[in-house]
């Protein structure tokens, strides 16, 4: 044993990895935690997948992402789960950002520098939402200043969750104040919309598909690029990098059409995990403090994000219903979806949540880049 120890030891000093010597020593017990690891993260997609269908079925809105965050956090608050690795981590941000990047369509970008006046006043209202509700979470929850913003920051949640990853912040409570406005937004504001919008009820058309050979460059370009931003440090690199990349083929012209739906839904399952993961670490008596929180924290980001609709619906000329729709903290593609399904105009909604989502995935990294993720003095 001591021999083994002693040849271990020298092992090390020649620049060996200890996972390496363990496997060489000890094969059996090497395979045998590598299968429990393997093994413990497929029970956590598993019963994020569950929840997800479960939400689908019943019809709730962002079932695959809310069912899996939610399923996977009650199941981690009975028993602990494993977190998952980062290499699952990064896959998920690789294929959201693909996917968020594949919404600056030529039609997108025409439909963007159509309204500037009315992006304009959006980037204030967005600075002012993340204000608001950041210094509502900082003074009233007394959570630190990078989880209040990151909590506060309206839309882009992948972006989001990957930047807390990254700065080490409480992806937890952050992430049931973020999902908590989502469903909120989806199932609400469709009916507030509903008493604003003269027109019609219309249907979204069916998305394009992408083909095979786009789809391998769609990838290939993410992940190249993904790689060179992690290289030369920038914060959330999977996510930015993929955006970016998906961004500039589908603007350009390169490549036409969305991901495949199954792609899309495992993305949504694994963010769910992820973020559900987490979620099952906050304490059972702060979680159930976090709900008054989130609803506070809807409220003040509703607020102000109505009150700059009002100003852009008239620089834009447009129905004050789109402009909700435009100006709502709620995700690209929901949002999106929703001026689909209420009859107005999806290019505008489109163009604004996806100025949005690039502005605050490039401006966060700066934003939080001094901040620290140690919990505020009391």
């Amino acid at each position: 044993m001591r021999k083994q120890a002693r040849a271990g030891i020298e092992r090390i000093g020649a620049g060996l990895s200890a996972k390496t010597i363990l496997r060489e020593m000890h094969p059996a017990r090497y395979s045998s935690t590598r299968l429990r690891i393997w093994t413990g993260e497929a029970a956590v997609i598993a019963v994020a997948a569950v929840g997800g269908a479960l939400f689908a079925l019943l019809g709730v809105p962002a079932a695959w992402l809310s069912g899996a965050m939610l399923l996977v956090a009650v199941a981690g608050v009975l028993r602990p789960l494993p977190v998952l690795r980062k290499p699952w981590f990064d896959a998920t941000m690789l294929v959201s950002g693909v996917l968020i990047g594949s919404a600056a369509t030529p039609e997108a970008l025409v439909a963007a520098s159509r309204y500037p006046g009315s992006i304009a006043i959006m980037f204030v209202g967005l600075a002012a939402i993340m204000l608001a509700t950041g210094a509502y979470l900082h003074y009233v929850a007394r959570w630190s200043w990078i989880d209040s913003l990151l909590a506060a920051a309206p839309g882009a949640l992948s972006a989001v969750i990957a930047v807390a990853q990254d700065k080490g912040a409480n992806i937890g409570k952050i992430a049931v104040v973020q999902l908590f406005r989502i469903l909120v937004l989806v199932a609400l504001l469709p009916s507030v919309m509903q008493a604003s919008a003269s027109g019609g009820l219309g249907l979204p058309p069916p998305a394009h598909i992408v083909d095979l050979g786009g789809l391998v460059l769609l990838m290939a370009s993410a992940l190249v690029c993904g790689l060179v931003f992690e290289r030369i440090g920038v914060t959330a690199p999977m996510i930015l990098g993929a955006t970016l990349a998906s961004a500039v083929l589908h603007g350009g012209g390169w490549v036409e059409g969305v991901l495949p739906s199954g792609i899309q839904t495992v993305a949504l399952v694994m963010l769910g995990a992820v973020m559900g993961g987490r979620v099952s670490n906050v304490k059972r008596n702060e979680l159930m403090l976090l709900f008054p929180l989130a609803i506070g924290g809807f409220f003040v980001s509703m607020a102000v994000a109505l009150a700059f609709a009002w100003p852009a619906a008239l620089v834009a000329g447009v129905p004050y219903a789109s402009a909700m729709a435009a100006f709502a903290p709620g995700g690209l593609e929901a949002m999106a979806m929703l001026a689909f399904a209420m009859g107005l105009d999806p290019l505008y909604v489109g163009a604004h949540h996806l100025a949005r989502f690039f502005g605050l995935g490039l401006a966060m990294p700066l934003i939080v880049a001094r901040l620290k993720a140690e919990p505020p003095k009391r």
